[in-house]
């Protein structure tokens, strides 16, 4: 972890040499000129330091030191390198604080002050004496640190041991403590054979904990007799090629009579011909367990023989893209058990003594939370029931076992080998990912993290580096999919078109990185009664679940970032206290907080990147808030904001906006909400990418076009006299992906002929609409790419299914008093992809009919305030992959109770 903390600091280093410090260079002062000299000269040497620091640090093993000398280094190597980023940040903090408002002219003032002078020297000195505590981290190194050489070998044996430990448990678990893998076990068999001669690759992956190796042993023991030879090879993350094939030529060796060779002094060359001669016309079924890099497979497949025996590879992995070596329909993903079969493990576990093991009434209570913690991870399940096992059957104490859930997991070294098989999949994180899932933790358990948000997060911190020509949120989405699909953060939920929509971290996965959080002093928890001390060193803090004012005395003065989370909390001291003394924050995250001003100090977080005010009652914000030169994102959504500061158009680096206000809650109006009235000169925020949602005008609709970066967009208020502006502005957009428009009332005709967006995702129109729109390109060209189309209070007279059937790609289509008629027929290969599909107020629709091979992968179908509609959809029972049917405000004659009897869907009715 220590080498995350040199990183951000070298970010930090390489950002204060940039063009405004350099300026400092052509000063006609002295004493600037060799202050700067210094400065620079001190940076570089830090700088180079800490690169060489950090390799040594990533030839070590930090996340498990070795002895207390090793972890008393680190930590200081930690501490080290966050006081050299919070002496930059306080560098460049002076220096961007007297640039502000002109350059030139704060330079000049800048150069005039003792008190400027005072504080670059004082800086000076701070780095001299970082550069010395380097020199002497160098030194302690050498005394007293062991050899780089050792520790690879300690670090390999660490990984090797634990990975072993878990397949000796796993090849000695009695079979009748087996729950819930019989399904799985099944489609395993049935995999292995399967009547096929080629060669099959067959992968089992999931999280560390999930049971993977316990499955794969339960059907290799069973089927292996069907193979002529077999053998099983655990592959560590330290493998070589030459391992991998000795080991598998030694299990063949183990487990055949009559087969005796020494592999021991081979080169990789006879190892593969020892081992294709051993194969050679056998059927043989090979299991590569806990493989963590596709390249431990590909290096020696040419040398798993494929001699058409019908021969299986089975491989066990943590990470999507080992599984993936397997082909589509011989993968096989493992989840956490359902709370029926973790209740029964964890009887089986805890309760291994009494009759059946059944649960004693006076304990069940406190038996099931701690089972709900386990979150379905079966090592998880087994360990900590093994554990209690052992403890008195009192309520009072599996109570407070409850309450020291976290602590055991931390300190109790009976379930070490639980945390250190979920330690590993952190270890072997790349570097760059274990910032951005340890932010994770500082969320609430069992909160859903929203994909958007929580890459605005990441970037404000500084953990997303720049790649080619993606945009740094595409480069985090790329993160979050890593650590997906490392069975890091588990997908909860994914929009209409396959993207992550929400995730979560699993429950004992994130108290592995709690843990982590407080070692590392990364960031802490306040959360109801489980406070964290929070002092004077800390990172991060993250306000959870409180409902009383929080009294805190203590001074924050290296604070980067503060949460509140589902708080009720209106006033504090130590939100204050945040605003007054931790003057370089990176993230303020206030959301749903009761608070209804901001102080005029918010002006002085020069290093403030995000700022969420969302759903606060905030009315305005102060003109101070032009100061925040940083500003990346910054989000009133549902506050009360309606007009900004004309300071706004000072945030050049600004690249999110959100501001609406709630008009109606139930939707049901027209206008559900309004934008907000920006000044002119919003429109040369060249970095921009977000605007939801700014009320239209006649200068707004002509500038617009000068945002070229715009990936989202929401306008409000549209005439229809802006309409031709509005087409012009925006096809200069060329990266635009979610476009909402909105009319200023029910009767103004939103003319978007005109429109042509082919890289457009989502669509939503908010207004009439002309019947010629939909033979428009907007349709029949940007149609192709559409995924998300919503036509609200469109008003058609004819069917606009016709023309709409022309967008192959729709996942969700809504038509909200889009349509006037009678009638709507989807036809026979329409909507081919479309997932969802709802129908509202249409007063006049009496009749929707469904061709058998319409919409084939529809989901779900929602149906509200259709007074006319008294039948079911006509040939509804064509739509095989229909799950709901959603019916809102509907004629009372409309069958719906029935519609469950006679169809294979659900029908809910509101």
């Amino acid at each position: 972890m220590a080498e995350t903390a040199i990183l951000s600091a070298l970010k930090v280093l390489g950002a204060a040499l940039a063009e405004e410090v350099k300026s400092l260079a052509t000063s006609k002062i002295s004493d600037l000129r060799s202050i700067y000299a210094n400065l620079k000269l001190n940076m570089n040497k830090i700088s180079t330091e800490l690169q060489v620091m950090q390799g040594f640090l990533n030839e070590i093993e930090t996340d498990h030191p070795s002895n207390e000398s090793q972890v008393a280094w680190i930590k200081e190597v930690q501490k080290l390198a966050n006081d050299i980023e919070d002496i930059v940040v306080e560098f460049a903090y002076l220096i961007g604080n007297q640039q502000f408002g002109g350059k030139s002219f704060y330079l000049k003032k800048l150069f005039k002050e003792p008190k400027s002078l005072i504080a670059f020297k004082r800086i000076a000195s701070e780095l001299l004496e970082a550069e010395e505590r380097l020199k002497n981290l160098a030194s302690i190194k050498e005394r007293w640190l062991p050899t780089i050489e050792k520790k690879n070998e300690e670090d390999s044996n660490f990984s090797n041991k634990y990975s072993h430990n878990v397949a000796v448990f796993a090849h000695v678990v009695d079979e009748d403590h087996l729950v819930g893998i019989t399904e799985d076990r099944v489609k395993l068999t049935k995999w292995l054979n399967f009547e096929e001669l080629q060669l099959s690759v067959v992968s089992v992956w999931g999280m560390g904990g999930v049971g993977k190796t316990t499955l794969v042993t339960s059907v290799y023991k069973r089927e292996r007799k069907n193979f002529d030879r077999h053998a099983w090879v655990s592959i560590s993350q330290s493998y070589t090629p030459e391992t991998i094939l000795w080991n598998i030529i030694s299990e063949i060796c183990r487990d055949e009579k009559g087969v005796t060779i020494d592999a021991t002094n081979m080169d990789i060359l006879r190892l593969n011909t020892t081992l294709q001669n051993l194969l050679g016309e056998h059927k043989y079924l090979i299991v590569l367990d806990d493989m963590w890099d596709p390249k431990a497979f590909l290096d020696i497949r040419d040398t798993l023989v494929d001699n058409h025996r019908g021969s299986k590879i089975v491989i066990t992995s943590r990470m999507a893209e080992v599984a993936n070596l397997a082909p589509e329909n011989k993968r096989l993903e493992l989840k956490p058990f359902s709370e029926t079969y973790s209740w029964s493990l964890f009887c089986r576990k805890a309760f291994n003594h009494e009759k059946n093991h059944s649960c004693p009434p006076p304990l069940e209570e406190w038996a099931r939370k701690i089972a709900s913690k386990c979150g379905g991870l079966p090592l998880a399940i087994v360990s900590i029931g093994v554990m209690l096992s052992l403890f008195e059957k009192t309520e009072s104490k599996w109570r407070q076992l409850f309450d020291q859930l976290s602590w055991q997991l931390d300190n109790n070294p009976s379930l070490d080998p639980l945390k250190n098989i979920l330690m590993l999949s952190f270890k072997y994180l790349p570097k760059y990912l274990k910032n951005c899932f340890l932010y994770c933790c500082l969320f609430p358990e069992d909160f859903l993290l929203p994909r958007k948000k929580l890459l605005r997060l990441w970037i404000a911190e500084g953990f997303i580096e720049q790649k080619g020509r993606s945009t740094l949120e595409e480069v985090a989405e790329g993160y979050l999919m890593e650590l997906v699909n490392r069975c890091m953060l588990q997908v909860v939920e994914k929009n209409y078109f396959g993207r992550v929509k929400r995730c979560k971290m699993h429950d004992t996965l994130r108290e592995v990185a709690i843990s982590l959080c407080r070692k590392e002093n990364f960031g802490l928890l306040h959360e109801d009664n489980k406070s964290e001390n929070a002092d004077g060193s800390t990172r991060r803090l993250s306000i959870i679940n409180l409902r009383e004012t929080v009294n805190h005395d203590v001074c924050l003065p290296k604070l980067r970032t503060f949460m509140s989370v589902d708080n009720d909390v209106s006033s504090s001291p130590l939100l204050s206290m945040v605003f007054d003394k931790s003057r370089y924050l990176t993230v303020l995250d206030l959301v749903g907080l009761p608070i209804e001003t901001v102080p005029n100090a918010i002006g002085d977080l020069f290093n403030l990147h995000y700022l969420g005010l969302r759903e606060t009652k905030v009315k305005c914000l102060p003109k101070s808030i032009k100061k925040l030169q940083n500003l990346q994102t910054l989000d009133l959504w549902l506050s009360q904001i309606q007009n900004l500061p004309d300071g706004i158009v000072e945030l050049k680096k600004l690249r999110h906006l959100f501001a609406e206000v709630e008009v109606d809650p139930t939707y049901r109006s027209f206008r559900t909400r309004t934008g907000i009235s920006l000044p002119k000169g919003i429109f040369y925020l060249k970095d921009l990418q977000t605007i939801q949602a700014l009320e239209s005008n006649a200068m707004v609709v002509r500038e617009l076009g000068n945002l070229t970066q715009l990936r989202s967009f929401r306008i409000m208020n549209v005439k229809e006299n802006h309409s031709v502006e509005l087409c012009k502005s925006l096809s200069k957009m060329s990266f635009l992906s979610f476009l909402s428009i909105n009319a200023s009332d029910e009767e103004e005709i939103l003319q978007l002929e005109g429109l042509n967006l082919p890289q457009l995702q989502k669509l939503e129109l908010r207004g009439k609409l002309k019947e010629t729109i939909l033979e428009s390109p907007l349709f029949k060209i940007s149609g192709t790419s559409i995924q998300s189309l919503l036509l609200w209070w469109s008003q058609l007279q004819n069917d606009p299914l016709p023309s709409l059937s022309h967008c192959r790609n729709l996942t969700r289509l809504i038509l909200k008093g889009a349509y006037e008629g009678q009638r709507l027929i989807f036809q026979e290969g329409w909507f081919p992809k479309l997932k969802r599909l709802q129908l509202d107020i249409m007063p006049n629709l009496i009749q929707v009919e469904m061709e058998q091979g319409t919409m084939a992968s529809l989901e779900e179908i929602w149906l509200r305030e259709l007074k006319k509609l008294v039948e079911v959809p006509k040939g509804i029972q064509h739509l095989v992959s229909l799950k709901w049917m959603v019916c809102d405000d509907m004629p009372v004659l409309f069958p719906s109770r029935a519609s469950h009897k006679l169809f294979h869907f659900t029908c809910v009715v509101r």
